[in-house]
């Protein structure tokens, strides 16, 4: 801590001898007495120095202690000197009227009894050192206010310059200051802008959302930033960012709140503008996608239909020359009718997608005992098994329930998966089929196979319409590509859901079919 600066204090007298004793009196404040041994030689130190009191003989050579004093109170840096005069002469009332007249605070008479001497110094000494303290302060608050003022100024100028309007509210919600930005932006007055706070300004749709989110940061204290959109008096829609921040007083407490409002109406329709292209670029490219789709089916289609017409016109045409034996006949008619109830199924495909398109696809309700259409689907392509050579691996959990459902359809859904398996699984390969309960109220069927699998970056497609992991027409397997599609439908209309999974390319393929039983099936 720095030590208190010692304060001067001036004696006058044109004796040595009274000078020393002076200051041996004095020495005991510890402050700086400075010597003068004439009026002249007083009024020299009062020049460059500022004194807390002035001890002043009357009695001296050349100029008195009056006129000194009447010198000393003449001159601005020393007029409020106190000033004590000392002598050794009588005081009458008039040396004593003629000294306070010059100026005197006080009279002292010779031998000066040295404890009155000491506290009367000693008291214009604390009021010294007390008024220079209060200068002190006095010039350090100046420097404040200035400081403050040019803030202040500062403040003022840049929240005018603004481009986001700046606004500030007490902790009971009353604005109590907001920039000329802000009123442009909330298209309010300057009168008008202290009347009522932003949340005046919100779109009636956006209203209950931004109560809410204010009325949560009034409760959290955390720091608020939203965008809502403000409803001008003309009608005008604009789209604005508030941000908000606490203003806490020395203890802690909050005194208010100031925040800014941005306006990003601009940015709002760049966004939407941009988000309208994203969106037509979208459309444009799903419906290339689309009509490449069915290019493609269209495509495949054509190839599927002119595949058994071929076959059948082929063997018509053989059957006319008739020179086929009686085995060679049969050859003939079984190829003509395993072609004609292939293209009736591809017929059967493309009236389903149709229906189920046009929402016309019904189900003839009834209840379903799966194991029994299961094993319906079995015997169906148990022939094309048995042909590659496939091991057919079946278990079928007789506890399962029965189903609300169309027997037909849901046979027609297991037949596919079947099918499929048995179609896409080499020579020597497994198929399985399970069926068990997955939960009380729900049966699981589960249709793998060892084939040829399902690559990941088509497994999200397999059950869309008119996809097919190859479509063209020089594919190693037939088939539209609708099968899938159909068995989906056909499974959420029961109110069943369906998946698949494989491991990827050459690992095979898992079909899982989720049904959910009928109530009270221990009765049926």
């Amino acid at each position: 801590m720095q030590a208190e600066s010692k304060v001067n204090i001036l004696v006058v007298d044109d004796k040595a001898e009274n000078l020393l004793a002076l200051e041996a009196i004095l020495g005991e404040l510890g402050e700086n007495l400075v010597q003068a041994t004439s009026g002249e030689e007083a009024l020299w130190c009062l020049l460059n120095h500022d004194f807390a009191v002035i001890l002043l003989d009357v009695q001296m050579p050349g100029m008195d202690g009056f006129e000194a004093a009447s010198l000393i109170r003449s001159r601005p840096r020393s007029r409020q000197t106190p000033i004590i005069f000392l002598t050794a002469f009588g005081a009458d009332d008039y040396m004593q009227f003629k000294g306070y007249a010059a100026g005197a605070v006080d009279y002292l008479l010779k031998p000066i009894d040295p404890h009155i001497l000491t506290s009367k110094v000693k008291i214009f000494v604390e009021l010294y050192k007390k008024s220079e303290a209060l200068k002190q302060q006095a010039k350090q608050l100046a420097i404040l206010n200035a400081e403050l003022k040019q803030s202040e100024e500062k403040f003022r100028s840049l929240s005018t310059c603004s481009p986001v309007g700046i606004f500030e509210i007490d902790h009971q919600g009353n604005c109590t200051y907001v920039n000329p930005r802000y009123e442009v932006i909330c298209g309010v007055t300057a009168a008008e802008s202290l009347e009522k706070i932003w949340l005046e300004s919100i779109h009636p749709d956006d209203k209950e959302l931004a109560s809410a989110s204010w009325l949560n940061y009034i409760n959290e204290g955390k720091e608020y930033s939203q965008e809502y959109r403000f409803l001008l008096k003309d009608g005008i829609v604009r789209w604005v960012h508030i941000s908000c921040a606490s203003m806490l007083a020395a203890d802690g407490t909050i005194q208010g709140y100031v925040g800014t409002v941005e306006d990003i109406t601009e940015r709002k329709n760049a966004e939407d503008t941009r988000a309208q292209m994203f969106r037509e670029q979208t459309a444009r490219q799903e419906a290339e996608a689309a009509n490449k789709m069915k290019d493609e089916f269209l495509a495949v289609l054509s190839h599927e239909l002119r595949t058994p017409l071929t076959a059948m016109l082929g063997w018509s045409k053989i059957l006319r020359t008739k020179k086929l034996d009686e085995q060679g006949t049969i050859r003939a008619l079984d190829a003509i009718e395993r072609n004609a109830i292939a293209q009736t199924q591809l017929i059967e495909d493309i009236l389903d997608i149709s229906r189920i398109i046009r929402g016309q696809l019904r189900l003839n309700l009834g209840v379903v005992n799966l194991q029994s259409v299961i094993q319906t689907a079995l015997e169906a392509v148990r022939p094309q098994a048995e042909m590659k050579s496939l091991q057919l691996d079946i278990c079928l959990d007789s506890d399962v329930g029965k189903v609300s459902g169309d027997a037909v359809r849901l046979q027609q859904v297991i037949l596919n998966l079947l099918t499929n398996a048995v179609k896409f699984t080499p020579k020597d390969g497994r198929v399985e089929v399970h069926l068990k309960l997955l939960e009380p109220s729900c049966a699981h069927i589960t249709v793998k196979d060892t084939g040829i699998g399902i690559e990941p970056e088509f497994l999200p497609k397999v059950f869309e319409r008119f996809r097919q992991a190859d479509s063209s027409t020089t594919r190693s397997q037939n088939g539209l590509g609708l099968g899938l599609a159909i068995v989906r439908h056909l499974v959420e209309l029961h109110g069943g859901t369906i998946n698949a999974e494989s491991p990827g390319k050459g690992q095979g393929a898992t079909f899982g079919v989720t049904l959910p039983l009928m109530q009270n099936r221990k009765e049926l």
